[in-house]
């Protein structure tokens, strides 16, 4: 068999199949297919350890096992509308293809459960996150600052930062500096700038990420959040500011989504400075 046709059997395996044991980490895929090509194994035994692409269906759920290659992360687990039992099927899938796991918007009994399937599984009671790090991510370059406007505002930006963390990034907090008391943000402007990319949360009018942003040249993710009062309309108010927002560099995720903005750093600073997958 030509080293062509045994690229073939392990291409057509990323799209075909079900099986039990696939790595699907980018960096084994990598390992693998080098060990196909200088025919350090078979690409029958390539295919095997590769089958559960693209995605392994549970009946109720459809885990796209094929994610961490398309997009360098894997596939995380959003809480809500799940019961207990199905996370925990969800995520016995994952660990047991290698894979570490997030689960957002989670509570503590859910966490317990999840440690009786593994002891590592970790509670974030502020971001309301359990993560489950089978091996530690590689780190992404540069670094993420995540501001926060108001101690209020404060689950939602630990959602962020947990977030970019699991994925790899190193996160600099710097909480309670809104605009009410501008001297307060003025002082953490020099650390501000020293990320390569910032998450700014805030509630209320929404404010915040225009002033960031006209003080830094990083780009800047914009969360806005459901703190306020009645006109604040749960949050609306302070997505269409930051919409509206005449700083240039402003990208805007929905409100209360801290799990899109910390997603969303981790990519740029990856995107930044290396090549699309790790």
């Amino acid at each position: 068999m030509s080293r062509v046709d045994s690229g073939l059997i392990v291409y057509r395996s990323f799209v075909a199949s079900q099986s039990k044991e696939a790595p699907l980490d980018p960096r084994e895929i990598e390992s693998l297919l080098k060990r196909v090509w200088n025919r350090e194994t078979t690409p029958e035994e390539a295919f095997q350890r590769l089958e559960t692409l693209p995605y392994e269906d549970l009946g109720f759920a459809k885990i796209d096992h094929h994610r961490g290659l398309r997009r360098g992360f894997a596939e995380v687990v959003y809480g809500p509308g799940k019961s207990t039992e199905q996370i925990c099927a969800i995520v016995r899938r994952l660990i047991d293809h290698g894979q570490n796991v997030l689960v957002t918007r989670a509570d503590r009994a859910v966490h317990d459960r999840l440690r009786e399937l593994h002891p590592q599984a970790l509670f974030h009671e502020a971001a309301s996150a359990i993560t489950l790090t089978i091996r530690p991510a590689p780190a992404l370059p540069g670094r993420a600052a995540v501001v926060c406007a108001g101690t209020s505002d404060m689950a939602v930006s630990e959602e962020a930062a947990v977030t970019a963390e699991f994925n790899g990034a190193a996160v600099d907090r710097i909480y309670d500096v809104g605009v009410a008391g501008l001297h307060r943000l003025l002082d953490q402007t020099p650390r501000i700038r020293q990320a390569a990319v910032i998450v700014v949360v805030a509630g209320m009018e929404g404010a915040l990420p225009s002033v960031v942003s006209g003080l830094v040249a990083a780009p800047v993710i914009a969360v806005p959040t459901s703190v306020g009062y009645g006109a604040s309309f749960q949050g609306l108010s302070a997505l269409l500011t930051m919409l509206n927002s005449c700083a240039t560099g402003v990208a805007v995720v929905n409100i209360d989504n801290g799990f899109g903005a910390g997603y969303l750093a981790s990519l740029i600073l990856r995107s930044v400075h290396r090549s699309p997958l790790p």
